[in-house]
């Protein structure tokens, strides 16, 4: 596995550890240890498979698109989920392990997005692929407030309307921003 996928994955466990007991977080997918017989991961990318080497750079180039900020507090987490005993992380890569795909691939954005993501996906988890990068920027621009306002629009707008609420918040300029979640956040 690469070092930036690991830190990726351990910021979730890390997440999960210390999670409320009231809450939910689930980390990254941390695939369980080898067993005695399962095949060896292949450790260079010739031996790869094209969908491995595909998840592999998509890992990559979201350890990329995160800011250094969010990259120091995976490796913080990562430093943290190594710390614990080998008994305590398998457990939590199997309870990781046991969540939807959707909800694990969510990580990837990093720390702030990924705690956030199961909130959002119903506005911004089916973005076609040119809408992608700009809502990602826009996403990643948004205060942990207004990331919190967003995630109640989110949730609160019924599937009808999505495209049309994305696609007003998406061309909402940066300063009024805030007039705008506060407009829709529907108290």
């Amino acid at each position: 596995m690469s070092k930036p996928a690991f830190l990726l994955i351990a910021l979730g466990l890390s997440s999960a550890a210390s999670a409320a007991p009231n809450r939910v977080e689930v980390p990254l997918a941390v695939p369980a240890p080898p067993s005695a017989t399962a095949p060896a991961i292949p450790t260079t990318p010739a031996a790869l498979d094209p969908a491995q080497l595909r998840a592999l750079r998509s890992r990559y180039a979201a350890w990329q698109a995160m800011s250094e900020s969010e990259r120091a507090r995976v490796r913080a987490a990562a430093a943290r989920v190594a710390a614990l005993p080998p008994a305590q992380q398998q457990a939590l890569r199997q309870r990781f392990a046991e969540q939807d795909q959707r909800f694990r691939d969510g990580w990837l954005l990093g720390p702030q997005l990924g705690h956030e993501f199961t909130k959002l996906q119903g506005l911004f988890g089916y973005l076609p692929a040119e809408q992608r990068p700009t809502a990602l920027a826009v996403l990643r621009q948004l205060t942990p407030s207004q990331l919190t306002q967003l995630t109640l629009v989110a949730q609160r707008t019924p599937p009808q309307d999505r495209d049309r609420v994305r696609a007003e918040f998406l061309g909402v300029a940066p300063a009024a921003r805030d007039s705008w979640l506060r407009e829709n956040v529907g108290h």
